[in-house]
């Protein structure tokens, strides 16, 4: 299923537009569809090539992601630089800020959080167009449940559930800084 997210600013400009869609079936974050977990996907199309080291170094560089991971430094002791970002993107390093590489393969990133609770894939695919190749780029997320010692249940919890719009707000907004960075 296909949607579109659209930012709004002002007198009904439309600032970008995001997809959001089903994850791939050939998907790394594919696994996180079941169980309960919490599973989103958001692609946009570039009108040029770009490789899946330039799209990891483009979202992990961009200003919008970068006080993230000022945020992660001074909040949970998890410095980064830009330098480990480009080590990240060549598979020459498997950890990064809060991050360390759950799974990669030639155009996929699926990464784990220190906690072991949130996943982000980023993925590339070229397409054939019209007027030469374009790239569609994904960015999905999952939120792995807990399960309650008490009650057996799982959950997301509710600092999960209460920043779930925030996070999907947040998601669009940083695929799109990429395609920016990558223009």
């Amino acid at each position: 299923m296909w949607g579109v997210t659209h930012i709004i600013i002002g007198q009904g400009i439309t600032m970008f537009s995001i997809e959001s869609c089903d994850i791939p079936d050939n998907a790394l974050l594919a696994k996180y569809r079941k169980g309960g977990s919490y599973t989103d996907c958001y692609v946009i199309d570039v009108s040029h090539a770009v490789t899946h080291a330039q799209y990891v170094i483009a979202f992990y560089t961009s200003l919008m992601f970068k006080l993230e991971r000022l945020i992660l430094k001074l909040t949970v002791s998890r410095p980064s630089t830009d330098a480990q970002v480009a080590q990240l993107a060549i598979g020459a390093l498997d950890g990064f800020a809060a991050w360390h590489v759950e799974d990669r393969c030639e155009n996929q990133l699926l990464l784990c959080d220190y906690s072991g609770r949130t996943r982000s894939w980023l993925m590339a695919v070229p397409l054939a167009h019209d007027s030469g190749v374009w790239t569609r780029l994904y960015f999905g997320s999952a939120v792995v449940p807990v399960i309650n010692p008490k009650t057996g249940e799982s959950s997301l919890g509710l600092v999960y559930q209460a920043l779930l719009g925030f996070h999907k707000l947040y998601s669009v907004v940083l695929l799109y800084a990429a395609k920016s960075r990558l223009r």
